[in-house]
């Protein structure tokens, strides 16, 4: 069966980064991929609060530009060395961004988005910017893979994966993380931060369980105390060069109690690596 990604679009440096970063990844494997634009005119919410209709001025013009943008796009990647066992679709919808990930998600059955971290400018308020980081927080029934600006693809050495060893861990939840290090050969290098001693006996049976998902892929555990999580996970990640990192994005949760914000907004502002953000099924 052929996978399904999304990749969303504003035409930028970066959103072609993250077309060209998913073609290399997934290189041996049958993809479709979905190139999705979500256009909106400048002045609707002003205009009466009226939006506009297919057939008007204001609409037909913004669908135009979003079209020939996509147009352009896949005339981009022809001329690039594009597998042959990769298809692309594009799609232009008149909505917010993240609405219409949201909703393509659903009617595509997507099986992971990948997006970049910056837009057409390097504010992270900007377009893709802020709106990458509403992808991996807020499409809940798929997993996300942020691409940050400037990343070249190169397999990754290894995987970083950050763990409370609190989340109770599916097969189905950690597929694309197996994948990914299955493709690549990278090992996951499973990172528990913490201020006790030792795990509790909950925590062991987590590990356990956790080491089931993992049967069949090269990994190993890692432990550090006497720092918070952030600082931690940095400094291993900067240590040995880690060129990946993937966390279960708990909503409305923190990573531990000693997790002072999201993670999934702490990676999406700073990290300097691809993050594969990954959904706990029962939230």
């Amino acid at each position: 069966m052929k996978k399904k990604i999304l990749i969303p679009t504003d035409f930028s440096k970066n959103a072609w980064n993250a077309v060209r970063y998913s073609s290399e990844l997934y290189r041996n494997e049958e993809v479709d991929f979905y190139l999705l634009n979500a256009f909106s005119t400048n002045d609707f919410v002003l205009d009466n609060l009226k939006t506009p209709q297919p057939g008007e001025q204001k609409y037909e013009a913004a669908k135009t530009e979003s079209e020939h943008g996509l147009h352009k796009l896949l005339k981009q990647i022809e001329i690039v060395d594009v597998p042959s066992n990769h298809t692309y679709f594009t799609v232009a919808d008149f909505n917010t961004p993240l609405e219409a990930v949201v909703k393509l998600v659903e009617d595509k059955d997507i099986d992971l988005v990948i997006a970049s971290s910056k837009g057409e400018t390097d504010d992270v308020n900007t377009v893709m910017g802020s709106n990458s980081i509403d992808f991996m927080e807020k499409v809940r029934n798929c997993p996300v893979l942020m691409i940050p600006a400037n990343v070249v693809f190169n397999e990754p050495n290894e995987i970083v994966f950050p763990t409370s060893f609190k989340t109770h861990y599916k097969r189905r939840e950690l597929i694309h993380l197996y994948e990914i290090s299955k493709i690549t050969n990278a090992p996951i290098r499973i990172l528990h931060i913490s201020e006790e001693d030792s795990l509790s006996k909950e925590q062991k049976e987590r590990k356990a369980l956790l080491e089931e998902c993992f049967d069949g892929l090269d990994y190993s555990f890692h432990y550090l105390k006497n720092t918070d999580v952030q600082t931690g996970l940095n400094l291993f990640i900067q240590s040995r060069n880690s060129e990946m990192i993937a966390f279960i994005n708990k909503k409305h949760a923190f990573f531990g109690s000693i997790f002072s914000k999201p993670m999934v907004k702490e990676l999406g502002l700073t990290a300097k690596v691809p993050v594969l953000a990954l959904h706990d099924l029962r939230n």
